[in-house]
Parts: structure tokens; sequence; C-alpha cells
């Protein structure tokens, strides 16, 4: 009875089995010959249709196409699904390359070279050299457009250090809100130890009149208006008197939600100050930053059903000239009534909040420019500065970002992280071009030589195979081979054509069988074997001697 499956019955798994794999028929050998069937224990040949060799070839690369076509789709759906949430994001992405560019080439450098361990390896094994020269086209068109990747790069850190601009001055938003809550005086007093340019402050008008500090539009977020005035919660804050407001708790939502990480690291007295926080006003503010530092002050409107609505601007101005701040230390920022404002306090830097052309700007006598920091371009930077008009960019809080605008020439920036980006002594990188094109150039060389020699690895029994013929080769080491690139087209055609050489010369296998009883089991498997002649004899013949007597 078989033990092994014959290639008449079962020409697909035929074609799948090893190359050169025996397989036992009650006591006698085949032995399978890649790419055309085996060789029966009687020295038939039996072969298998080159059509069934190809379906099996194709059933095995469908899994892999499907594969791939996952991967494709689940990468168009993440992409557009990474476009949609980062609509706002892209041009902090793009800046963010500005800034990353040059080290990120370095490490695609390093991934591209590691990489082609893998596509050396499929190159080898691929089976027609159509696929090869896929394989090879595609990845060095990668790494060819890798290299030169550079030529596309502008980083402003890319540059003389002579050329480096003076470091962006500081204004903190809303204070310092990563040590305190916001808008509130002990914000403004750690912005102040900071020795700031500036603070910047959010100013709306109560329902009786009196201007205080605050940016959303009701109190839910900062204050406790929910635990102490639950019905009052929803309401617009400007719509609340000043008494209800000074009876609200500014500060402890700060220890409650710790919106920047940071409420762990204040000390005990600051984390029992924070905690009696409450809201500020205008007046107080002024006692507090006088002579000290300079304020950008922008403006909440009240609703439209507010008493104080139409004169918001007239009481503000009101409560600055009165304090006695210095004119020429306030940055004036809303838009509203601004020829009105320029009469009233002629020394006030005036402020805009959007890009608009020259001749307006000028026609504003507009100082400043107050945008975010995605808005602008170092050309249109160097293009503000000859029309003697400064850029404040908001909200910058990243060291490499402050660094990235350093870098460009922007003269001021606004940050919730100034205690952080004051401490900041120069760019965290700069470099000249002659050494970056100097890295470029040794990276490049020095991942081409890796590439060429993992390749050359890869790839050397085949290279040797081509370059020294198959003549060197026998059979047994085509076997040894075989065990480690059983795919290669090359490799199998060499195999087949050793083998029906030495099948041409004569070789002949003995298909003897013996029928023995269980008795004589042990005298059968003592008996000897008559080694082959050698090659190129008339025949080959294996003799069983039967030492048992029969």
């Amino acid at each position: 009875m078989s033990h092994c499956r014959g290639a008449a019955d079962e020409p697909a798994l035929a074609a799948q089995e090893s190359p050169l794999s025996p397989c036992t028929v009650s006591g006698s050998s085949q032995m399978l010959l890649p790419g055309r069937g085996f060789v029966g224990g009687d020295g038939a040949m039996r072969t298998l249709l080159p059509e069934q060799l190809d379906e099996s070839r194709e059933a095995s690369s469908v899994p892999w196409g499907i594969g791939l076509v996952v991967i494709l789709a689940s990468t168009v759906v993440a992409m557009s699904a990474v476009a949609q949430l980062w609509e706002d994001e892209w041009e902090v992405l793009l800046i963010s390359l500005q800034g990353t560019s040059p080290f990120l080439h370095l490490g695609a450098l390093a991934a591209v070279t590691m990489l082609s361990w893998i596509v050396a390896g499929q190159f080898a094994r691929a089976e027609r050299s159509s696929s090869q020269v896929t394989i090879l086209g595609t990845f060095f068109t990668v790494v060819f457009a890798l290299y030169l990747a550079p030529l596309t790069i502008s980083s402003p850190c890319i540059m003389e250090k002579k050329d480096l601009g003076p470091k962006p001055t500081l204004i903190g938003h809303r204070g310092a809100p990563m040590l305190a809550p916001e808008h509130t005086l002990m914000s403004f007093r750690k912005a102040l130890e900071q020795k700031l340019y500036g603070i910047q402050a959010d100013v709306t008008i109560s329902l009786d009149g009196v201007p205080f500090l605050m940016h959303d539009a009701n109190l839910r977020r900062t204050t406790n208006v929910e635990q102490v005035f639950p019905e009052l919660a929803r309401r617009p804050a400007s719509m609340l008197n000043w008494t209800v407001l000074q009876r609200l708790n500014a500060g402890q939502w700060f220890l409650k939600t710790d919106p920047f990480w940071t409420a762990s690291s204040l000390s005990p007295s600051d984390h029992r100050e924070a905690q009696n926080q409450s809201i500020c006003s205008l007046d107080d503010l002024l006692e507090l930053a006088k002579g000290n530092t300079t304020l950008l002050l922008n403006l909440r409107e009240p609703p439209r059903d507010h008493p104080f609505r139409s004169s918001f601007v007239n009481i503000t101005l009101e409560t600055l000239l009165r304090s006695g701040f210095p004119q020429h230390q306030v940055m004036w920022l809303p838009n509203r009534q601004r020829p009105f404002v320029r009469k009233v306090a002629p020394g006030f830097q005036q402020m805009a909040g959007s890009k608009e052309a020259v001749a307006s700007l000028r026609r504003g006598h507009i100082q400043w420019l107050n945008l975010r920091y995605t808005q602008v371009s170092g050309q249109e930077l160097r293009d503000y500065a000859s029309w003697n008009l400064s850029v404040n960019l908001y909200t910058v809080n990243a060291p490499w970002l402050f660094s990235l605008l350093w870098c460009t020439g922007v003269p001021s920036v606004t940050s919730d992280n100034s205690h952080t980006l004051s401490q900041v002594p120069s760019p965290l990188w700069i470099m000249p071009p002659d050494e970056y094109c100097l890295m470029w150039v040794t990276a490049d060389l020095i991942s081409f030589t890796l590439i060429i020699g993992i390749f050359v690895f890869q790839n050397y029994h085949l290279i040797r195979w081509r370059l020294g013929g198959i003549r060197s080769y026998n059979p047994e080491q085509i076997m040894l081979s075989a065990a480690v690139r059983r795919t290669s087209r090359d490799v199998s055609i060499m195999k087949e054509k050793l083998i029906f050489s030495e099948i041409s010369d004569g070789v002949e296998v003995s298909d003897e069988l013996s029928m023995c009883s269980d008795s004589s089991y042990d005298t059968y498997t003592n008996s000897t074997a008559t080694p082959s002649g050698p090659r190129g004899g008339s025949s080959h013949t294996k003799t069983l001697t039967d030492q048992g007597g029969h």
C-alpha cells in the first residue's frame, strides 16, 4: 500500500513538495524533482504539467495580493480621516517639518538602509526577471529621491550664526497660565516676576459697567459658578453684576483640571494662593502692572442687549487713562472705533489682528500685527520689517517652535509657557549651510555603500551561480542550497538540469521489494546493498543478500 501521494493523483500537492524530498513506498524511494515531478521507485519519470505548476504558484501569490489591497485601502482611509481631523493643523505640520527636516532626512536614510536588507532578500527570491527589475527599480527610485530630498529642504535655522537676529520678546498670554489660573492677579504677578516684555489680557464689562478680565463668554470653565449659582452658569459673564462676579472662585478649577499638567509643580504656598483666586478687574491689573510692563489688550464685546454695549470702548479707555498707565506701554488690538481711540489716546501702540494691504495699515497708523504663527511666512516678515511693521505671533509654547521663529526673525511672541521660553539662551540648533551640505553628502555616501554591500551579500549565491556556472555543483550541494532558496527560479532550473543529466547517464534505481515474515525481519534489515558504480556505467544495481539461508 502506498504511503506517498503520486503526481497522477494529486499533482498540485506534488508540486508543492520540497525539492528532492524523498517519499517511501513500501520500502522503495521516490525522488521529487523541483518544477517537474519525481522519479518513482521503478525509475520512471513522472512529470507535472506546466499549467499545474502555474496554478500552484498563482494560488500561493493570491494572499499577498489581497494583503496589499487591504493595506492600500487602509492607508487611503486613514489619510482621509487625518485630513479631516487635521484640516486646520496641516500648516503646523509643515512648520514642524521646517524645524526637523534635516534630522528626519538622516532618520529616513537610516530606515531605508535597514529596509534594503529585506528588499535584497526579496530580490534574490524573485522567480522572474521582471519581478527583480520591478523590485530593484522601485527601491532605488525611492532611495535616490531620498538622497536628493535636501534640495527641497528650506529651514530657517540653516544659516550663518552671524545672521541670527535678536531673541523674540515674550508676552505672557493671560499672565502666566501654566503657573497660576489665567486672568488672575496671581497669574499676572508670576508673569511680572519673569521680566517679560508684556502681558496679554482680554477685557469685557459687567452688567453694572465694571471692566474685568475674562476670555470665555461664560463662567463655567474658569469659576465655580455651577456650584454657587447654578442657575447663572450658562448666562454670559458680562450679564452679571460685579458684586456677583466677586463672589466666585477663579482658582479651584486650575488645581482640579490641571490644564497644562503643571499644578503638581506648585509649591504649597502657591497651591494655597491659587485655590483662593477671584476674578480680576481691569483696575487691579493696571495698578499691578503700571510702569513694570507693556499691556496687550483685546476687548470682548458684550451681548447686544447689554446696557453698556455702545459705550464699552469709552468706559475701558476712561479706566486706562484714569489709572495713569503710560500710553506708550499699551498695545491696542480692537479695531472698533480705532480713529476715536487714536484721538483720545494718541500714545497707544495700534495693533491689527489680521493681514491687510500696506496702504490700509498705514492709514490706520498700525505699528503691530498680531497673527497666529501659521499665518505668516519668512518673506512676509521681512516685508513687514521693511515697512516698519512689527509682528507678534501667538500662541507659541514649544521651545523648538520658539527657536524656529527666532531663526525666522520674528520680533515678538505670545506664550503660555513664557517661564520656559525665557530660559532659552539660543535656538535649539543652528547650522551653517556648508556644514549641512557636508553632512548631507556624507550621509548619502555611507547609506549607498551599505545598501550595495547588503545587496551583494544577500545575492552572493545567485551571483556565484551566474558567474561560475553550474559545473561545480553536484546533487548533494543542490539539496543543501535548496533548503535556503527553494523559491528561486534559477536555482530550480539548475537543480533540474543536474538531476536529468544524472538520469540520462543511466542512473537506475532498483525497486526490489521483499515480503518477509516476522521471524526473518531482522535478517532483512541486516542485508547489504551494492553501491552504484561510477558515472557513465551501463547499469547500477542494488542487491539484497539473504543471510538467513533463503
